[in-house]
């Protein structure tokens, strides 16, 4: 294996399709990396990628870590601790959401500018590991200049793309209407079971990160219906297309 990747991708949901573009492909099994934890959820595969995207040496995750799966958070983010020690630079997130923000439709797709953290635990919670600071800023967790350039490769594709914040919680429920409510009181644009925890190591490990996620259901009043598993799934293979295109010209351009 011959490659000496700065770029690493969370190939979440609605980016799955984007490890069949990845040439040059070395592949290693979570159960095969000591201390990687092994997904439990339907629609996750479990292993790590190597190879290339275009012209560019990436590392992929195929298959996440969910706290609400019984995770520990140190387990969650251990991947993105060994994207650190393996020279990773910059780390490209995806995810399913619900969007509380009325101009959202089921579909869009979400470039995520913040976030708001509303998961129980704290991933850097005990002691600091001296990849970065006890207090880490996080005034820019997802860079700016990624997301000025997913703009533009958007703009220039003719896709539609929506910005706004995501509020990470511990599901694995989907939300009342309710808490919908109030996630929308306190500023969030659309709210998720992931991410967060992966995007405050990356932060703390001096690792930029470029986020996205595709709204798969809505929390709007008025607009809410019963969601289920299989519907989140459909709405991220149907925008999928749009976001593996993003994505793939952004990695090769940063």
């Amino acid at each position: 294996m011959h490659t000496q990747p700065e770029t690493a991708i969370i190939l979440g949901t609605g980016l799955g399709s984007l490890a069949n573009e990845i040439t040059d492909k070395y592949e290693i099994m979570y159960q095969d990396i000591p201390n990687f934890p092994v997904s439990t959820v339907e629609g996750h595969s479990g292993k790590l990628i190597f190879g290339k995207l275009g012209n560019k040496d990436i590392m992929a995750m195929q298959g996440r870590f969910h706290f609400y799966e019984g995770y520990s958070m140190k387990e969650v983010t251990f991947p993105v601790r060994v994207m650190r020690e393996l020279g990773i630079k910059t780390l490209f997130v995806s995810n399913a959401a619900g969007g509380m923000n009325p101009e959202f439709e089921i579909g869009d797709l979400m470039i995520i500018t913040d976030h708001i953290n509303f998961f129980p635990e704290h991933p850097l919670r005990g002691k600091n590991i001296e990849y970065g600071p006890r207090f880490p800023d996080m005034s820019e967790a997802y860079n700016h200049t990624l997301i000025q350039k997913a703009d533009q490769i958007a703009a220039e594709k003719g896709i539609k793309v929506q910005h706004g914040v995501y509020i990470g919680t511990q599901g694995p429920t989907y939300e009342t209407p309710s808490e919908y409510k109030m996630f929308r009181i306190l500023g969030a644009d659309a709210v998720g079971m992931s991410t967060v925890p992966e995007v405050i190591v990356a932060n703390h490990c001096g690792i930029q990160v470029f986020g996205i996620s595709v709204i798969t259901d809505l929390g709007v009043e008025g607009k809410i219906v019963e969601v289920t598993h299989e519907e989140v799934q459909k709405a991220a293979d149907e925008a999928q297309p749009y976001m593996t295109t993003i994505m793939r010209e952004l990695i090769n351009q940063a």
